[in-house]
């Protein structure tokens, strides 16, 4: 069976750059093994499956090579961004249903996405050592005055805060630890950042998933949901700051990417939590399963 997919590179800051991501239209008549199948022959960090929805415009299914995820921010951006682009949405609001509840979505001008993640929730704070060992760094590397926690605003992920961005490009994780750590505390990996950057952008970031078979990421969207709402609640962004938050990720990958974030404040709380981008290098492929 022959599969029609588009694949772009979500957040991309050049041609080289962004987070590949697939995507699959009317998908409604695939089985979860064929899904499943897709994701795995593409072999991206996500594919996205769009199916018509009785409880949104759209009910979108996320897979990595190895199983079902409740969201992905960068396939969510690639899969609106495709439909924009295609003529299939204009500008405006949408929702789409996800495993993770019903998210809202804008499509701007040039086909930029935003995409609405859930308020955060602060969770565990873990010990530095163990999460320094399992990146092979010392604890001292990692930023005094921060927290390592897990954060969500859909997805659980461990926040660790770096001291400067040599120390984030030198990391060469211990991925079987990771990936035991990111299972003990049930987040899906790491994001970890430093709040110095290359172009003025507000942290640069590195993102490691082993235990969903994602070694390191080049754009993260819900990550970068989590780690805004962490940097307004730790003070080191204000709200005059908060409505436009920008975060390098990939350059270490040679896979430069720009995420941006938008937070919504009122009375010192996060109520609204956006996060978006653009695309790049739209394809027609297809896959045979």
């Amino acid at each position: 069976m022959k599969i029609d997919v588009y694949t772009l590179n979500s957040f991309a800051k050049t041609k080289e750059g962004g987070n590949p991501a697939g995507v699959v239209m009317n998908a409604d008549s695939l089985t979860v093994e064929e899904m499943k199948k897709i994701a795995a022959v593409l072999g991206f960090s996500e594919t996205a499956f769009v199916l018509q929805s009785n409880a949104a415009d759209f009910k979108v299914r996320f897979f990595t090579p190895k199983e079902e995820v409740d969201l992905c921010g960068h396939a969510t951006i690639a899969t609106f961004y495709a439909m924009s682009s295609l003529n299939l949405l204009k500008q405006g609001k949408y929702e789409q249903e996800t495993r993770a509840g019903i998210l809202g979505i804008e499509i701007h001008n040039d086909n930029f996405v935003m995409m609405d993640q859930s308020a955060p929730i602060f969770s565990e704070v873990i010990d530095k050592d163990e999460v320094a060992d399992s990146l092979n760094i010392s604890t001292s590397q990692i930023t005094a005055d921060l927290k390592v926690q897990v954060v969500s605003t859909g997805l659980r992920d461990i926040m660790v805060p770096v001291r400067n961005i040599e120390i984030l490009d030198a990391i060469r994780p211990d991925m079987k630890k990771v990936k035991e750590i990111s299972q003990k505390y049930n987040a899906v990996g790491y994001h970890v950042f430093s709040l110095k950057s290359l172009h003025g952008a507000n942290a640069y970031c590195r993102n490691f998933a082993p235990l969903y078979g994602i070694p390191e990421e080049s754009a993260t969207g819900t990550s970068s949901g989590a780690l805004a709402c962490y940097l307004y609640h730790y003070r080191k962004i204000n709200e005059e700051q908060a409505s436009h938050i920008i975060f390098e990720q990939g350059y270490s990958m040679k896979r430069p990417s720009e995420i941006q974030v938008s937070l919504a404040i009122k009375e010192n709380k996060i109520f609204e939590v956006k996060v978006g981008g653009g695309a790049m290098n739209l394809t027609l492929t297809e896959v045979e399963i």
